[in-house]
């Protein structure tokens, strides 16, 4: 067991998805989609550390090449992810977690960032992340820039006592879902990213491309949610793609 770390950044990852095979192998302005992602989380001020927790299915180990040196991979659980994640607390323990999804290019550090200063701030928060106008975790969205902040007694008292098969497979689902049980705090999205025709996650193939599309657009250096948010801004086709891509796929 290694030291305590006050916030472990874990980006969830897998190989084999099955929506878009081997997307975060592809490639992204020279880099995997992977490693774009981890080098976006490192970039990050207030996490401690980073690692790369992904499944023990057979290509989950052939992840291993795509990880930067310098970041820890954990394997656990293919199917069961919140047992996945309780796992890497016991390898790597800290006091809280930041979770984030390797299909997100364009998770922005100054955001994630926030969720830290905020937890700071109210430490008796169980879980903090941001939410959509509607009041829905911005996790149940495509928008793809966010990150969740859950306190790492509040993730394992859920791997305890979650049982549903999605609580399982959703690692922060029975936080978010049982306000009753944990102490949940949402902060407004921004406003120019909390719309319907926004979809920045990498899930199918015109994802792929509308992803390609916005790094061709501003470049590597250029990249934060409010750069974005001006190009598509004034990129109203590609805005209805995005908004039919969000109809069609819209998560519950």
């Amino acid at each position: 067991m290694g030291r305590m770390f006050n916030t472990l950044g874990i980006v969830q990852a897998r190989l084999g998805s099955t929506r878009l095979k081997g997307k975060v192998a592809r490639r992204l302005g020279g880099k995997s989609l992977l490693e774009w992602v981890v080098r976006r989380v490192t970039d990050c001020q207030r996490l401690d550390a980073v690692i790369v927790a992904t499944g023990d299915a057979p290509e989950g180990y052939a992840l291993a090449e795509l990880v930067p040196s310098d970041v820890p991979l954990f394997v656990g659980s293919e199917s069961d992810v919140l047992s996945r994640f309780a796992d890497a607390l016991g390898r790597f323990p800290a006091k809280a977690v930041v979770r984030v999804c390797a299909d997100n290019p364009f998770v922005d550090p100054v955001l994630i960032d926030r969720l830290v200063r905020t937890a700071d701030l109210h430490p008796e928060c169980d879980y903090i992340s941001y939410c959509s106008h509607g009041g829905r975790p911005t996790i149940l969205s495509a928008v793809g820039v966010y990150a969740e902040w859950c306190r790492a007694d509040a993730l394992l008292q859920a791997h305890r006592h979650a049982a549903e098969p999605a609580d399982r497979e959703h690692v922060t689902r029975y936080l978010y879902s049982h306000p009753e049980l944990f102490q949940v705090r949402l902060i407004a999205a921004p406003r120019q990213l909390d719309r319907d025709d926004v979809r920045l996650t990498v899930d199918f193939e015109e994802d792929w491309e509308h992803a390609q599309a916005i790094y061709d657009a501003l470049g590597p250096e250029e990249l934060d949610w409010q750069r974005i948010a001006r190009l598509l801004d004034g990129q109203p086709a590609l805005r209805s793609r995005m908004a039919a891509l969000n109809r069609k796929y819209a998560k519950t």
